[in-house]
């Protein structure tokens, strides 16, 4: 399995509350004001600021909360990143590799890798090398929800085991949904800490009953407004989909490859992110492809933006992406993406 070089063992994922963060318009590909820019970053490194004079070092994963906040999961920093509506780039949590719960100038992580926030502005991380799931609340206090050292094993807070999750969303009641990349399971938590299997028994591709699918390192997961939950199935090169009444199929994809069309004939190259707006629309970070694809809802496949690889605003015929990987969409419908072989976060402003 090809991996970035700047990877540990894998990127991540963009991840929504579907009724709080979803598109409200009906995307034109042809529409010349859809425009791709560069919201932050310039060269690999360390630095707070505005603009091109933060610098990220292998950013991973991406959301944005209701006042157009961007919290991004800086991976080789060990950090979790914040962003302003005006551009400005701080650090929310984290100092340096290792683990401490704490104060958020004081905790560590260990190449945290998703990020995603809730309703009450809690932001929760993918601690993807440290096993865990992390939470910082709106006061800046970092904690761990569940898991403890690497393996698999249910239960409360750190008697459940996690093998390097990686993606993750949370529902409106507060649950919250991991992308297990070793497991190959997707993972419950509720709000009080307690684990269980949502989905998934082992490695493989297999579709059916929630208990019986089996997925292949499967790394992003967001949920759309009718409970669905959508999964980038990363070493299967497919987009699954689970109902709520826990049945598993895949939407696209087959082996791996490019092209564009409907269901299994569509190929991409190692999906790793994805979200849905508020007309179902799938929108999928292609990292090995450096495109952004997009899945109707009936399952019609066909590049929103990107070409061959590279770092090039502009619109969405000639932007370029290196490996794109964590992907979100806010209120407005403009969508934020990691470029992680860029250290940048790019954005497509549908204004």
């Amino acid at each position: 399995m090809r991996r970035l070089k700047c990877i540990v063992k894998v990127m991540v994922v963009a991840v929504l509350i579907p009724t709080t963060f979803c598109c409200n318009k009906v995307n034109d590909t042809q529409n010349p004001t859809i425009t791709v820019s560069t919201m932050a970053g310039s060269t690999k490194g360390f630095a707070d600021g505005s603009g091109n004079i933060a610098q990220f070092y292998s950013p991973a994963g991406v959301c944005v909360d209701a006042l157009g906040n961007v919290y991004v999961a800086d991976k080789d920093n060990d950090m979790i990143r914040k962003i302003s509506p005006s551009g400005m780039v701080s650090t929310l949590a984290g100092s340096s590799r290792g683990y401490a719960d704490g104060s958020a100038s004081t905790a560590k992580f260990f190449a945290p890798t998703g990020v995603c926030v809730d309703l009450d502005g809690n932001v929760y991380v993918a601690d993807m090398s440290n096993h865990r799931i992390r939470k910082i609340t709106p006061n800046g206090v970092v904690s761990t929800l569940a898991g403890s050292s690497p393996g698999f094993a249910e239960g409360s807070g750190s008697a459940a085991k996690f093998y390097y999750p990686v993606g993750l969303c949370v529902d409106l009641l507060g649950n919250i949904y991991v992308a297990e990349e070793f497991n190959n399971r997707i993972r419950k938590i509720t709000p009080a800490g307690v684990v269980s299997t949502f989905a998934g028994s082992g490695g493989g591709n297999a579709d059916g009953n929630a208990s019986t699918a089996k997925f292949n390192n499967p790394t992003g997961i967001c949920i759309d407004l009718q409970g669905n939950f959508y999964v980038t199935d990363y070493s299967s090169n497919r987009i699954r989909k689970i109902t709520p009444a826990g049945m598993v199929s895949t939407l696209a994809g087959s082996t791996e490859g490019f092209a564009d069309g409907t269901g299994t004939a569509a190929l991409f190259d190692h999906p790793f992110g994805l979200c849905v707006d508020k007309q179902g629309n799938i929108y999928i970070a292609d990292m090995w492809n450096s495109k952004i694809r997009k899945i109707t809802p009936v399952g019609e496949v066909s590049t929103f933006t990107g070409s061959v690889s590279g770092s090039v605003d502009g619109n969405l015929n000639t932007a370029l992406f290196g490996s794109p990987c964590g992907i979100c969409i806010d209120s407005n419908g403009d969508l934020y993406i990691v470029d992680a072989t860029h250290h940048k976060i790019r954005k497509i402003d549908f204004k």
